[in-house]
């Protein structure tokens, strides 16, 4: 079992300069952020590279960092940060990657195989929107503040009165849901 340790204490002396302080830091929560960071991508690779960045980040910063009453929090909200900000980065590749390779194609999808691709992509959206109407209104308007209004996780804890762990779990709880009934829908086609 894992020794306590007051980690405000810890904290401001990691702040101070101690490398003592790091260690303890490090040690303490790397493990708990790593479970965490599994909850939102299972790319072990891509989340120990962020949680090796996050670590020499603060360090390099530690003399400018502020003080915290939740070392936890604010470590799990800045490992959220770089981990959503690297799996942008990955899609926006992955995009312009699809993208380039359909420019360049030679071989253009025949007209027949055009209505499949739109008829795919026309039950794909209905099968979505049918999956949204299944959520409870709280997550409905989580997920749109989301994917629809582009708001970050402060932005929608504010406009909906709710603190931010709370939005983190209406909207992992409404995926959840909308990858359960897509997921039925798709075995029922």
């Amino acid at each position: 079992m894992k020794k306590s340790i007051n980690e405000v204490e810890v904290w401001d002396q990691f702040r101070a300069g101690s490398q003592e302080a790091f260690t303890v830091l490090y040690s303490h929560f790397v493990q708990p952020l790593y479970t965490y960071c599994m909850g939102i991508t299972s790319d072990k690779d891509l989340i120990k590279d962020c949680l090796h960045d996050l670590f020499v980040e603060i360090w390099k910063n530690h003399a400018s960092l502020g003080p915290t009453t939740s070392v936890k929090f604010y470590l799990m909200a800045s490992i959220k940060r770089k981990i959503v900000r690297q799996l942008e980065t990955q899609l926006k590749n992955l995009n312009h990657h699809e993208a380039y390779k359909y420019q360049f194609m030679e071989d253009i999808p025949s007209a027949e195989r055009q209505l499949v691709m739109v008829e795919e992509e026309r039950i794909s959206y209905a099968s979505m929107y049918q999956s949204l109407n299944k959520l409870s209104k709280r997550q409905r308007e989580a997920i749109t503040l989301k994917y629809f209004e582009n708001l970050d996780t402060d932005q929608i804890s504010e406009k909906m009165n709710i603190n931010p762990q709370s939005v983190y779990n209406l909207i992992f709880g409404a995926l959840r849901v909308m990858k359960e009934q897509m997921t039925v829908r798709a075995y029922a086609c």
